[in-house]
């Protein structure tokens, strides 16, 4: 079992034992290759990998798993704060390996989410405006029952969870460019990027309205950031994680920024060209690229992860 500290590293090797870990507890995604021109995108080659078909529908049970399954859990079980999917991830984690789970959610959390952690069977606690409310009522519930605390993304076993994620896709498709990704708190491009270690250029996503990375970068540290926008209930922290900044700092090439009218237009585009229901957060990525933000090369070999699609809207008009 680990204890879960901070100073241990986050590298390939560890990422390569945590895939052992969890293999037997999560799906391996199937990646779609298309091209640009037939998504009506300026770029040329694209592999879109479907983690929103992951167990919970984001990759977060990744994580989740990756805490679970390493580290010592009391007879309390586990508590999470989240926007929705990490909470998801964890209710399902807990259930699949008998545990009880305490998550919090915010009242921006959407219904399809809440709904989705209900039928887990987890004790569901919603209140508070935004993420940092149920973080605060989370780590109380913590503190009060000896509850193991699962983070959402700024914790060493979740970045090597989500870590996994760039192992399997590089397995998949082994001649990527670079990788474009959404970002919140940092979890998941901060393990991608970690097993990556720049041999594919990594490029980061964030809403206009929670630019959480782009601000960190250019202080060089994590700063406060606003937390609005369309995939608040996602990719609006209040700082990014202080685990992953590091590696963000040496292996994330390139921070974009992309409105709240960007990400609409990418789930609609989604869902009308290839009959994918991506949620706002999972739809960012994309909307990198639809909306030029990130402009590729003519012959540049791009992955984009469509990270989640906890959503009941299929009609994106």
């Amino acid at each position: 079992m680990s204890d879960g500290s901070s100073s241990a590293p986050i590298d390939r090797e560890a990422i390569a034992r945590t895939s052992e870990l969890i293999r037997p507890h999560v799906r391996v995604t199937p990646v779609l290759e298309t091209h640009g021109d037939d998504l009506g995108v300026a770029a040329g080659p694209l592999v879109m990998k479907l983690e929103l078909m992951q167990h919970a529908g984001s990759f977060k049970p990744r994580g989740a798993f990756a805490n679970l399954l390493s580290r010592d859990v009391p007879p309390a079980g586990v508590v999470a704060a989240s926007g929705g999917n990490h909470g998801a991830a964890v209710a399902y984690a807990a259930q699949k390996l008998g545990t009880k789970a305490a998550i919090f959610v915010p009242e921006v959390s959407p219904p399809a989410k809440i709904a989705r952690i209900k039928s887990y069977d987890a004790e569901l606690v919603v209140g508070g405006a935004l993420y940092p409310e149920a973080l605060a009522a989370s780590e109380a519930r913590s503190a009060a029952t000896g509850a193991l605390p699962v983070h959402a993304y700024d914790q060493r076993e979740t970045l090597l969870g989500q870590g996994t994620l760039g192992l399997e896709l590089e397995e998949q498709a082994p001649d990527l460019d670079t990788l474009v990704v959404a970002v919140g708190g940092g979890g998941l491009i901060g393990g991608v990027a970690a097993w990556y270690e720049s041999r594919v250029r990594v490029v980061a996503v964030e809403p206009e309205a929670a630019p959480t990375l782009h601000l960190a970068l250019q202080a060089g540290r994590p700063v406060d950031s606003p937390a609005g926008g369309i995939a608040a209930d996602s990719l609006a922290p209040k700082q990014v994680g202080s685990l992953m900044f590091p590696i963000a700092q040496k292996h994330v090439a390139q921070s974009v920024l992309v409105d709240d009218a960007a990400i609409a237009a990418a789930q609609k585009h989604l869902w009308d060209r290839l009959r994918i229901a991506a949620e706002p957060g999972g739809a960012t990525s994309f909307a990198a690229l639809l909306s030029g933000r990130y402009q590729p090369d003519k012959d540049e070999r791009v992955g984009v992860l469509i990270c989640g699609g906890n959503t009941d809207a299929v009609n994106f008009d």
